[in-house]
């Protein structure tokens, strides 16, 4: 990139920062938990992160399932290390044989792990949109993502080039979902862990109830709820955020779990998928805790679902 001189000497930073300040503490944190590390606060980073930013991650792990309440590895979070994945993915994958779609989640998973597949060329865009329409699925762009990567799977190795091209599909990227994918079904067979589908027909139709399901238990820290005025808030963290004008969900539903949350701008929140109140109350009370909870709409709404499951729970007791 080109800059001036000036620019040069009274803009930029002496040096770039160091990665590990900008990234997400949960991995390094559950890796060296894995190794036995403990005393994470005096440990000899050579650029030591902000002790918040670790407290930060031994709390995502910790509600993950990874870690127990004293801080120590659990066998889950010895899987999740495993796993070379966000913590948060690799706690899917680890869910996903109990609701019969591990297959489906590792596809997803996978296509998570790499550049964009889909394009969007500026002067194809009503191409590109017409040839995504086809994998759509309207309550979840994840699922978009497994329809577009099971249809790629049904093509024929030579004829793989020509299909990318005339759907708008970055065929650098597939393969490279493809490699992903077949890395992870080796590390699930090493863990053990079912590879099951609930494709029962092998035609593509899967049980999305359960595939979002699934993807809720992992990513239920990720989430943004409607309020009455329209506007998403961030759960916790209240922050007002929009739905990213790429995802293929319009029909602005009451919850939704994320992705990515990107500053550009506005607040917007990346890769969506349509989630359930009860869901949220059954995969994660303990995060969901109303004794903790900010005041908010939702609040009310978390309130009105666990007298749901506390009532389903007494009928059938």
């Amino acid at each position: 990139r080109l800059y001036t001189e000036k620019s040069f000497y009274s803009d930029l930073q002496e040096t770039t920062y160091p990665e590990i300040l900008r990234s997400k503490m949960s991995n390094v944190v559950l890796t060296l938990k894995k190794l036995g590390i403990d005393d994470l606060v005096h440990f000899d980073f050579m650029d030591p992160p902000a002790p918040e930013t670790l407290m930060r991650a031994l709390e995502l792990l910790n509600y993950l399932g990874a870690l127990d309440d004293e801080g120590e590895l659990t066998e889950l979070g010895y899987q999740m290390s495993e796993l070379p994945l966000d913590p948060q993915l690799a706690k899917i994958i680890l869910v996903s044989p109990d609701y019969g779609c591990s297959s489906e989640i590792v596809s997803i998973v996978a296509c998570l792990s790499v550049p964009q597949i889909f394009l969007r060329p500026r002067e194809s865009a009503k191409l590109a949109d017409e040839a995504k329409a086809q994998f759509t699925n309207a309550e979840s762009d994840h699922m978009t993502f497994l329809n577009a990567y099971f249809a790629y799977e049904q093509v024929p190795p030579d004829d793989r080039k020509k299909w990318c091209w005339d759907n708008f599909i970055n065929e650098r990227s597939i393969q490279s979902a493809e490699n992903v994918r077949k890395q992870l079904l080796g590390i699930m067979q090493k863990l053990d862990l079912q590879l099951l589908t609930s494709d029962r027909k092998g035609d593509g139709s899967f049980s999305f109830y359960d595939i979002r399901k699934v993807l809720t238990a992992g990513m239920f820290m990720q989430v943004a709820y409607k309020e009455r005025s329209g506007d998403y808030i961030t759960m916790k963290d209240n922050q007002r955020v929009s739905i990213h004008p790429s995802s293929v969900i319009d029909s602005r539903p009451q919850w939704v779990i994320f992705e990515e949350f990107a500053l550009t701008t506005k607040n917007y929140i990346r890769t969506v998928t349509v989630t359930h109140v009860d869901w949220l109350v059954e995969l994660a009370p303990h995060y969901f805790d109303l004794e903790n909870f900010p005041e908010c709409e939702a609040k009310f709404a978390l309130e009105q679902a666990y007298a749901r499951l506390a009532h389903t729970s007494s009928k059938r007791a």
